[in-house]
């Protein structure tokens, strides 16, 4: 008989209100154990309320979710006992050092003396902290920052760990070198689930939610995702003036979408009977000088745009 896997995380009709503004609105999904899930949505959009309401930190207004098969109100200081959570803010004390910051975290998790130095020193290797163990929390850079609050986060090796925006303001490099600390710990078996507003960072992601004002529009594979919204293709036309056709082109039928890319319009058709021939002829009509025209990849920043201006 095989048994049945018990979500990580299950939320149902999830809800939450402050005053008449509703941050939350029946927001409804599972996680399963050994996924990186990305949250994804512009500042304010509902990602961090969601995570504060899952880390039991938020009572819901309405609906239920389940962490580990722990209820968020009634079992909320067992959920955070059992989680790691990295806040947008690093919460870390700067006037500290990186080791104290570590050894305070471990107090504050209550792992044992007698195996406090052996968890530390993981850590340490983990994050490629061991030559900073002596440097103040205060004085080091964005991305080095960030792998410190990493560690305080997985100091007493949680299996679900929720990481709020954790590139927020570090450069590109550190973003990157990040997310491959993220593989590993998923590699390892940790659950991850990580907000974020850069849409990039979704293709890194086995799943991806889609929050709007408050919504969840879509939740699946970014593979699935393209497939499911984005019918037609995806092409990359060189014109000018650029603003001006990208407006052009929003309005010509046979077109989802139309936005600028760098020095480029990029076009997503609705479907594929649709020719890039009868595009630049359009732009072309109404005085835009239209120049090469390339099959390109579609992302899931365009699947957002498409679902937000559908909303």
């Amino acid at each position: 008989m095989t048994k049945v896997q018990v979500p990580v995380i299950k939320t149902e009709g999830l809800t939450k209100q402050f005053g008449s503004f509703t941050a939350v609105d029946h927001v409804s999904f599972e996680v399963r154990r050994g996924e990186v899930v990305g949250y994804l949505g512009p500042n304010g959009s509902g990602k961090t309320t969601t995570i504060r309401m899952l880390c039991g930190l938020l009572h819901p207004s309405s609906g239920h979710a389940q962490v580990n098969g722990l209820d968020i109100v009634r079992d909320s200081e067992a959920i955070k006992r059992q989680i790691g959570y990295m806040s947008q803010k690093f919460a870390l004390y700067d006037d500290l050092t990186v080791i104290e910051n570590l050894s305070f975290y471990a107090g504050v998790y209550e792992i044992p003396r007698a195996t406090e130095k052996q968890q530390i020193d993981r850590i340490l290797n983990m994050a490629g902290l061991t030559a900073r163990t002596k440097s103040i929390a205060s004085e080091l850079s964005g991305g080095w920052r960030q792998r410190l609050a990493l560690g305080c986060a997985l100091v007493h090796n949680p299996t679900l760990l929720f990481l709020d925006e954790p590139t927020s303001g570090v450069d590109p490099v550190a973003r990157r070198e990040f997310w491959d600390l993220i593989y590993t710990l998923a590699h390892e078996g940790t659950t991850i689930f990580v907000t974020t507003h850069y849409m990039d960072e979704a293709e890194h992601c086995g799943r991806v939610g889609f929050m709007n004002n408050g919504s969840l529009m879509a939740f699946d594979t970014p593979r699935e995702l393209k497939a499911h919204f984005l019918h037609g293709a995806a092409w990359a036309i060189e014109a000018t003036p650029l603003l001006e056709a990208v407006d052009i082109l929003s309005h010509l039928p046979g077109v989802a979408q139309a936005s600028m890319h760098g020095d480029l319009a990029q076009v997503i058709l609705v479907d594929n009977t649709v020719e890039v021939k009868t595009l630049t002829q359009g732009l072309e009509t109404r005085g835009i000088a239209v120049g090469k025209s390339t099959l390109v990849e579609a992302t899931l920043e365009d699947v957002f745009v498409l679902l937000a201006h559908k909303r």
